[in-house]
């Protein structure tokens, strides 16, 4: 896809924002105080079809009342729709014996082996459609490039534009932050990555309750590990509205500076991490936990075949690459649909995927067209 280090640029961004964020802060309360009526009228008229998923979301019952079981039935029904396999076309018969010549290719979807989740399942119940990015950096996703009440607006418009063109898959808005950003800096103990504080984190918290939102938080481990690195965000990835995505492009298994090169994951680090939140479920009592993966190169995901999702975990494999339609297509045919592990995402980009001379971003009527169709939606 020829995708670069946009998100993280090595996140220098992330350097220069610590600076100037208070600034941000008071210019989204200047927009806020002298708009408010504007403001609140676009997210609230948004918000109202959001607000009517919000039990499903998290369908936290009360203390010591089960959650009802997976209607498997139901499930199935979906998956197979999530499928989208075209209709194979009659084989061909020979004049003699008006027996088929060859057999139709099968179909890769819905993912096998399956695995029924827990009671309490987002997915694929609903559509998750997220915002990404940092609040220190405008460079890095729509999540910090506008002021709060913006962003929220478009936020919550876009889903319902997704509920709308899918009526039997609400959608349920979504804020992916980068906790852990990759740096051109190797930093105090050599590792290029950067933490964000606990504060950045509990604000997103805020932000997406004002939507009803999930967050999702995302890893770039630069020279770290997933072992490193998700223990620490225990504390949030107990609480049943958060979840948790790994960004393999920035993980640099082969030492080399994040930016330099595309990064690698193997099955082992996403097992670990699935494992890690299946283990976080059963103590706390939770719904199934959501793991996305980003993906745009064969490499950035290695053994996909022994990447196991759990009753407590959904796995999404998200086409997380730009440009105009037809090559985002094909990245995800070749490295997310022809790979099938459990769930699919697909990534648009407001501005990278426009810059080509005659494209445009992707509506929801392209994206489900596509086999299979994606559950999880994100824009940067």
């Amino acid at each position: 896809m020829g995708k670069s280090s946009k998100k993280g640029n090595v996140s220098w961004h992330i350097v220069v924002a610590f600076a100037a964020v208070f600034s941000l802060a008071l210019y989204g309360l200047f927009i806020f105080a002298t708009h408010p009526r504007a403001v609140n009228v676009v997210m609230n008229d948004a918000a109202q079809t959001v607000a009517q998923v919000k039990d499903a979301v998290n369908p936290e019952a009360a203390p010591g009342v089960p959650l009802p079981p997976l209607d498997r039935a139901a499930y199935d029904a979906k998956m197979l729709a999530l499928a989208n396999c075209p209709k194979p076309p009659a084989p061909p018969v020979t004049a003699s014996t008006s027996t088929p010549k060859t057999a139709a290719p099968a179909c890769l979807w819905p993912a096998k082996p399956e695995v029924y989740p827990n009671a309490g399942a987002l997915l694929p119940f609903r559509r998750i459609v997220a915002y990404y990015g940092n609040l220190y950096s405008t460079q890095m996703g729509v999540l910090g490039e506008y002021p709060e009440d913006q962003m929220l607006a478009m936020l919550a418009s876009t889903t319902a534009e997704w509920t709308a063109a899918d009526p039997s898959t609400p959608a349920v808005p979504a804020l992916e932050y980068i906790a852990v950003t990759a740096q051109g800096l190797p930093g105090s103990d050599g590792k290029y990555r950067l933490r964000m504080p606990d504060s950045q984190i509990d604000k997103v918290l805020e932000m997406a309750n004002r939507v009803n939102g999930i967050v999702i938080l995302d890893i770039q481990t630069g020279g770290s590990t997933v072992e490193d690195e998700i223990p620490l965000l225990e504390k949030y990835l107990a609480m049943p509205n958060v979840e948790l995505a790994l960004d393999p492009e920035f993980s640099m298994h082969n030492g080399a500076r994040p930016g330099t090169v595309i990064g690698t994951m193997d099955a082992s680090d996403i097992n670990f991490a699935a494992q890690y939140l299946a283990r976080l479920v059963q103590k706390n009592g939770l719904p199934p936990k959501i793991l996305v993966i980003h993906r745009f190169t064969q490499a950035m995901v290695t053994n996909y075949k022994q990447i196991t999702p759990l009753p407590e975990v959904q796995i999404v494999m998200d086409m997380d690459g730009f440009g105009p339609p037809a090559k985002k297509v094909s990245t995800y045919r070749s490295f997310i649909a022809s790979e099938p592990v459990q769930f699919t995402g697909f990534k648009l980009f407001y501005k990278n995927d426009i810059r080509e001379p005659g494209s445009h971003l992707m509506s929801p009527a392209e994206v489900f067209a596509l086999t299979p169709k994606p559950i999880f939606i994100q824009y940067e």
